[in-house]
């Protein structure tokens, strides 16, 4: 059900009609190929149905653009963690390669541990990098960013939250 500040259905349809050839037109010069295009359109239509917009103002195609342009960045985030992994996964003895089954899982948490560390403000999210990744302990974080060490331990905290959050929330 629509709510009082969603477009109408109506005016997505109009939207639709008259600015998809374009949109998928435009993605598919962003992103090389009409099968990604394609994915992205839908959902930028399936966003702007979602999102809590009075109208679509005069120009239409600036709502979309915005829209897409979001969608395009998070696909080639996306796309670059994935090849990240598979490069480390290419590695591995055979032995060790996980399953497909396993690889995909593992690539959704991955990403949704980066959505959640982008979600971060940027000194959380470097406290954490500097622990997690850099190994560093909390005390030689503090000195290199010349902060107290109970900041480190909160933000620290908050990571750590956030991810847990974020975990559970993926857990079957």
């Amino acid at each position: 059900m629509p709510t009082p500040d969603s477009l109408s259905a109506d005016t997505v349809t109009k939207i639709y009609r008259d600015h998809h050839g374009w949109l998928s037109g435009w993605l598919r010069k962003k992103l090389g190929n009409s099968f990604d295009a394609a994915d992205l359109a839908h959902d930028t239509f399936v966003r702007l149905m979602a999102g809590r917009r009075q109208g679509a103002g005069a120009e239409p195609r600036a709502l979309l653009t915005h829209i897409a342009k979001g969608l395009v960045v998070d696909h080639w985030r996306r796309r670059a963690l994935e090849d990240a992994y598979l490069a480390v996964v290419a590695q591995l003895p055979a032995p060790e390669v996980p399953s497909p089954e396993a690889r995909a899982l593992i690539l959704e948490t991955l990403l949704a541990i980066d959505a959640t560390l982008r979600a971060l403000p940027a000194s959380t999210r470097e406290i954490f990098l500097m622990s997690q990744f850099d190994g560093m302990g909390y005390d030689a974080i503090a000195q290199r960013l010349n902060v107290s060490l109970s900041t480190v331990k909160r933000r620290m905290q908050a990571a750590l939250t956030a991810c847990l959050i974020a975990y559970q929330a993926d857990a079957p």
